[in-house]
This record gives C-alpha cells, structure tokens and sequence, in this order.
C-alpha cells in the first residue's frame, strides 16, 4: 500500500458510565500498530493524544448530558485535527475513548470535504444505535447520542461541533451489528431514515451482502466514507474488554471481511475505531484484534 496515516489517541471516558476506556489509545497503540501499519507501506505519523481532562475535574452538569461541554471542547479540537491531516493528504485514525469521540472526528471529515463541495457518507459499526437525544436518554451518557448529534439533532453545542449542522445526511448513512436498542431511540431511528442493518439481516443474507449495501448507499453522491467502529459490533466472545458487551454481535471474520471490502472499495477517507477498554480484557486481546481491523480497513491481505 501507499499512502499517509495520521494516528490520533482520544483517551476520552466521560461519555460513558464505566472507567477505563480512556486507556483504549494506549492499549491500540502498544500492539505495534504503528510499525504494522509501516510494514503495509503506509508512512505513519503518531500525533498523540487530544488533551482530555479527567471526570473528577469537571462538573457533570445537566443529567440528561453529562460532561456534555468537556466533551464539545475535545471534540472541537479533534474536529481540528482531523481536518488538518486531511489536508495534508494524510488518512486519519482516530483511537478511542469512547466513541461520543465521533461527533469530532465525522465533524473534522464533513469540514473538510464541505469545503469542497462535497459529502461524505458515514458506516457505523456498533451494538447500538447512539442515536438518543437529551430528551429520550435513560442514563445522559453522552457516547449513546453522537450519531443524533452528526445528524443535527438533539443539544445544539454538540449538534454545532465544527460549526454547522448535518455533518452527514441520514440516506448516507449506515447502521451495521445493531442488536440492542431503548425503545424511544427506536423511533428517532425511524424517523430519521437512517438505512439500519441488524444482526438478524446480517444472519439472514449474509455480512458480505450487508457491507456491500452499505457501501453502495453510504457512498452514493459522496466523495467518499468515513467509518466509525465501536467493538462492540462484535460478539463479546471475540472482544470482551469493552464496556457495553452484548451478546449475538459478528464474528472476529465477519468484521474482518467488512472492512477488508471497504478497503478494497478504495473510499476510506478516515476511521474510528473506539470502546476499546483494556481494564475489561485479558491479555490486551480486545485490542489486538482492533488493531487488526484498523490493518484491514488499510488494506491489509490474506493473500
């Protein structure tokens, strides 16, 4: 492969309720992913970590989003950042922290392209949907609302993060591995249009057939894909160190063979790959095989 990538650590925990996600970055990093990403021909660039300040130093503040300005001001400068290594032409990986990271990161690749005149269209790995907002929200975790927030919905800081609104429209953007959904998110699920792939339409036609539609409709109009992947998209018997685990997710092949068929599909512009929390694994595994999907979105081959 050739290419550029610009490694950027988000050690961000206060969009969830469990500690421990913020070594998710230093857990990536220490399987060698740098090297290995150098060995696929990539020129790497480890920019470090985004400053993130630790719970017990800010205010919660409003229960329906907690640590909701904390999290702007470090998705605001990942926003930044991102747009900045686009720039120069290099391809960003974002290394969570929890994955509210997202509302800067996709914010950071919409800018970018926006300027352009151009769209972007967004695949989201993930148990869940993270489309709640402030108003349906059970628990005001914030790492279960990014995605409403990307489409412009819900509280207007986080919804303005990069400043404007619609980092991404909702018929270019895809749900893949969803298993587990509140009630109430379901119906801004609906209304929102977003294309929805479940485990059950994984299970039924098959993870190839479902990542060749997402692409195909993620893509359609746009100048390419940003993808966002929460470990949690996979069984918990191939990733257990993340902290919202449920079981039926895809296979540690499945999601290999996802992003193997994006690289190959030649339209990665930028990818997440978050909730990794090696406080909840054995042996740093969980991250190993995160590492070995951000290889695989890059291009990375059997043969």
């Amino acid at each position: 492969m050739n290419g550029k990538v610009t490694l950027l650590g988000v050690p961000l925990d206060l969009g969830a309720s469990r500690r421990g996600v913020d070594m998710g970055p230093s857990a990536l990093r220490v399987t060698g992913l740098a090297d290995r990403l150098r060995a696929l021909g990539y020129e790497v660039e480890d920019a470090g970590d985004v400053d993130v300040p630790l719970p017990e130093e800010c205010e919660p503040g409003d229960p329906k989003l907690k640590y909701a300005k904390p999290i702007a001001d470090v998705c605001r400068t990942l926003c930044d950042r991102v747009h900045a290594a686009l720039g120069a032409g290099r391809i960003p990986v974002t290394l969570g922290g929890d994955h509210s990271l997202a509302m800067g990161s996709v914010a950071g690749t919409s800018k970018f392209h926006r300027e352009k005149g151009r769209k972007i269209g967004l695949i989201w790995f993930d148990a869940h949907g993270d489309m709640n907002t402030p108003q349906s929200t059970g628990s005001g975790n914030v790492h279960g609302m990014p995605l409403s927030h990307l489409l412009g919905l819900g509280d207007e800081a986080l919804a303005s993060i990069g400043g404007f609104k619609g980092k991404v429209l909702s018929s270019n953007t895809c749900l893949i591995g969803i298993r587990d959904l509140d009630e109430a998110e379901k119906k801004i699920i609906v209304e929102s249009s977003v294309q929805v792939f479940t485990m059950k339409d994984v299970d039924r036609h098959g993870v190839s057939h479902v990542i060749d539609e997402a692409i195909e409709h993620a893509s359609r109009g746009t100048d390419g894909l940003h993808v966002s992947f929460d470990v949690d998209a996979i069984d918990p018997s191939d990733a257990l160190g993340t902290g919202t685990p449920k079981k039926g997710g895809l296979t540690y092949r499945e999601a290999h063979l996802c992003l193997e068929l994006i690289a190959d599909s030649k339209l990665l512009r930028a990818l997440d790959m978050v909730e990794v929390n090696p406080i909840l694994d054995i042996r740093n595994s969980t991250a190993e095989l995160a590492a070995g999907l951000i290889l695989s979105a890059l291009g990375q081959r059997i043969f």
